[in-house]
């Protein structure tokens, strides 16, 4: 059996596969939806080969509809969302020493750099909010976005998860997504989130676990990261909730089991 991960992979490497007889299993991680007419057409590519697997693994419910929409057999699609075995986290103090940060109340943002997932609108949230908020961002990619002095750009930092105590709060401003694996990482590490409602996000936390506001709307974002800043113990509230929500739903455990279901599956 092969199991491919990316359009380049779920179109070249799967289709050899069924030239040789073995089954095929993808697993979809989201799209999105830029990237210029390269970007589309190996998009679109990837999607009619979907058609052709053994099993589609969605890792979130709209990916789910999208599957379905594009002309995937119901019975074979699955939604198996992502996964998280908690690591250690630097303490909070020795994390900031660490990337250079100070005192005061730190907005985090950890990803790639690019246009799904909206640095910009995170940097425009952070400029128009109220009182000492700074923000800091680690991650590389094409899409930088403009300065503020606000901001500071930490560039790309191995095994970035273990800093997350750094923050006060972890903001996901994306304007699409799967299943966002910094949102298990803030989880795991009792740091209060912001994030937009896109993608799977909704599914894996509530109002109860986090506070979710609409993509594209900084104003929104700088509201909600105010809202921790203002109420401590309703975000310390949530968090806590969050944590306990990711160790009980997304424990690695029955995820390996439900692969496993469809791996049989397709013997």
């Amino acid at each position: 059996m092969v199991h491919t991960h990316g359009y380049r992979t779920d179109v070249i490497d799967a289709g050899a596969a069924r030239r040789s007889r073995l089954p095929t299993v993808t697993t979809v991680h989201g799209f999105t939806g830029v990237g210029g007419w390269r970007g589309r057409l190996y998009e679109y590519l990837q999607r009619r080969a979907f058609r052709h697997f053994d099993a589609v693994v969605a890792v979130s419910r709209p990916l789910v509809t999208l599957l379905r929409n594009d002309g995937v057999s119901a019975d074979r699609v699955h939604m198996i969302p992502n996964a998280y075995a908690p690591g250690e986290f630097i303490a909070r103090d020795d994390a900031r020493r660490s990337l250079g940060l100070g005192d005061g109340f730190i907005a985090g943002w950890i990803g790639r750099l690019s246009q799904e997932k909206a640095p910009d609108v995170f940097v425009a949230a952070l400029d128009l909010v109220d009182g000492a908020i700074s923000g800091a961002i680690i991650g590389s990619g094409r899409e930088t976005p403009r300065h503020s002095p606000r901001v500071t750009r930490l560039g790309q930092i191995a095994d970035a998860a273990r800093m997350m105590k750094a923050f006060d709060v972890l903001v996901l401003s994306s304007r699409t997504e799967g299943t966002p694996m910094v949102l298990f990482e803030a989880m795991a590490a009792h740091v209060p989130v912001v994030a937009t409602a896109v993608g799977g996000v909704p599914d894996v936390v509530s109002d109860t676990e986090a506070l979710l506001v609409p993509p594209e709307r900084p104003e929104a974002l700088a509201r909600a990261i105010e809202a921790v800043r203002d109420d401590p113990a309703a975000a310390r509230t949530r968090a806590a909730a969050a944590a306990k929500r990711l160790s009980t739903e997304y424990a690695v455990g029955p995820w390996v089991e439900r692969y496993a279901a469809v791996y049989r599956g397709v013997r």
